[in-house]
């Protein structure tokens, strides 16, 4: 919800059960509301019906004649942008385009797509499970990869597994007023200029891999090697 109405019944927090399975009561959506001011802050979004990112890229097949039905390599394409499929019931003082920053409804004159200037950001996090074991395994990885909930919720002991959105554009918008059904929804795809591990990941080309990929776990295609005796020096 934008901030004005953070202090309402609908914005009163529940009990969340502690699980080892991720959990959706756990998944906090922030983004910066319209009627937030110059001040910057992040604010947590309410009655988000449902949050779904995806993304794809192309992989591309490497083939050559005279070797046969045979895959050479698979070599990936660029990554597509990703997009954010986001349902969120209608509210009076904070409708949609609000809640991400856009002056419409109480707080301007938005009402299309067309009027959207300027990107926005979006932050996620996937707040960690309280359970011994979750927050063992926790202490033994390296902190970096984990942050304090914004609400300040880690004096409890709680961490998250955070996501930041950057650059983010609305593609489409629909809403529906059917004559069978009071709740308004609000639906959105928004697609994103980059994703990052929070705020000032940085993603620099290096040597180590061990922040992105376990070097065990590589492929064993990588390390074969083949010798059809078509070059065999001694010959």
């Amino acid at each position: 919800m934008a901030g004005r109405d953070r202090t309402t019944y609908t914005f009163r927090h529940g009990v969340t059960p502690e699980t080892m399975s991720v959990i959706s009561s756990k998944n906090k959506i922030y983004a910066r509301p319209a009627d937030n001011g110059d001040s910057g802050n992040w604010k947590q979004i309410g009655v988000v019906a449902s949050f779904d990112p995806s993304e794809t890229r192309t992989i591309e097949p490497v083939r050559g004649i005279g070797f046969g039905d045979h895959v050479a390599e698979l070599v990936p394409g660029a990554t597509d942008p990703m997009t954010l499929s986001v349902v969120r019931t209608a509210q009076y003082i904070s409708l949609l385009y609000q809640v991400f920053g856009y002056k419409g409804g109480i707080d301007g004159i938005v009402r299309s797509l067309r009027h959207h200037k300027w990107p926005f950001d979006i932050y996620q996090e996937i707040v960690l499970s309280n359970l011994e074991h979750v927050v063992n395994e926790v202490d033994e990885v390296r902190s970096d990869f984990v942050q304090d909930t914004f609400d300040g919720n880690f004096s409890k002991g709680y961490q998250a597994i955070v996501t930041a959105y950057e650059g983010c554009w609305f593609s489409d918008y629909s809403t529906s007023f059917a004559a069978d059904t009071a709740l308004v929804q609000e639906n959105v795809s928004i697609m994103v200029t980059d994703i990052i591990a929070g705020e000032g990941a940085e993603y620099l080309y290096t040597e180590d891999s061990y922040d992105l990929f376990n070097d065990s776990s590589k492929s064993n295609i990588l390390n074969t090697s083949f010798n059809d005796g078509t070059n065999n020096t001694n010959a």
